[in-house]
């Protein structure tokens, strides 16, 4: 008889007249893990290795969904990964880039928007809320962002004023302040995720801590272009920069561990489970109750 009461506990100890429980920690594998959900008893997963799998404290979800479909969570950091790596080098201006990245339009619209938004769907899926919430709202973050860089959406031609010649670049007042409201909402929200990330793991919640300050050193950049200053929005940029670049550095160190562990790969990349260091609501509630 499994413990019901186990987020994470799966009961098929009744199929094919068998009648047995298994137990996978952080030290399985993906692949046997995976292999042994089909056929095993009764499985119970560790926080550690549901963490490893799918980036998300463990939850209670009624099916077979995640023995039905894959992982969608590579997927979404490929198009996050895809649309801020150059855009990270842009902002540090390496090799002469610049124009706020606008040579990657592209890409924010079908790596950070589409993968983005399809890894999220598939999280929601799964019933993993927090990835689901994180990687759609950066989604719509790229789409959004590749639109304002669209002449076609006309965001910048808006702000304009007719028969000013002069009005042009990062010149118009109206424009880089709105853009640097934008960057304070993302800093707000990635701040709300960083606080949520310290029931995930440790390069989840680094990925977090870096893009707080870089949005909000965006906002600075596009807040003192807007006020002519020049030369503290340029240092502005290139730290926001910096911080993108260190988070991109993070992002593809959680891909590879991701990535390596699909293919049942013998070397195992640690990812720092810290969902036991800030115990959940539920389960304060549950040793409460036992006490």
């Amino acid at each position: 008889m499994t413990d019901h009461n186990n987020a994470l506990e799966k009961d098929f100890s009744r199929q094919n007249g068998n009648d047995y429980h298994q137990h996978l920690d952080h030290t399985t594998d993906s692949d046997t893990a995976l292999r042994q959900i089909r056929t095993a008893g009764s499985i119970s997963i560790s926080p550690e290795l549901f963490e490893k799998l799918y980036l998300s404290p463990q939850n209670q979800v009624k099916g077979e969904l995640r023995k039905t479909f894959g992982n969608p969570t590579p997927l979404a950091l490929v198009g996050f990964l895809l649309s801020l790596f150059p855009l990270s080098m842009t902002l540090m201006g390496w090799r002469g880039a610049g124009g706020s990245g606008a040579a990657s339009t592209g890409w924010y619209y079908f790596a950070g928007g589409l993968l983005m938004v399809l890894g999220g769907v598939g999280e929601w899926i799964l019933g993993n809320t927090f990835p689901f919430v994180v990687f759609t709202s950066f989604g719509a973050f790229w789409l959004g962002f590749g639109a304002t860089l669209q002449p076609f959406y006309g965001a910048y031609t808006a702000y304009a004023t007719p028969g000013n010649a002069s009005s042009t670049g990062l010149e118009s007042v109206g424009f880089n302040v709105g853009i640097g409201y934008f960057m304070i909402a993302m800093c707000l929200l990635c701040l709300i995720f960083l606080v949520c990330s310290i029931r995930t793991n440790l390069i989840f919640f680094l990925i977090f801590f870096t893009l707080v300050p870089a949005f909000g050193l965006l906002a600075g950049a596009y807040l003192n272009v807007a006020r002519g200053r020049a030369g503290t929005a340029m240092k502005c940029q290139e730290a926001a920069g910096a911080f993108t670049f260190v988070t991109c550095l993070l992002g593809w160190y959680i891909l590879m561990a991701i990535m390596l562990a699909s293919v049942d790969f013998p070397l195992d990349l640690p990812l720092i489970d810290l969902s036991g260091m800030v115990k959940g609501a539920s389960e304060k509630r549950k040793i409460n109750h036992v006490e």
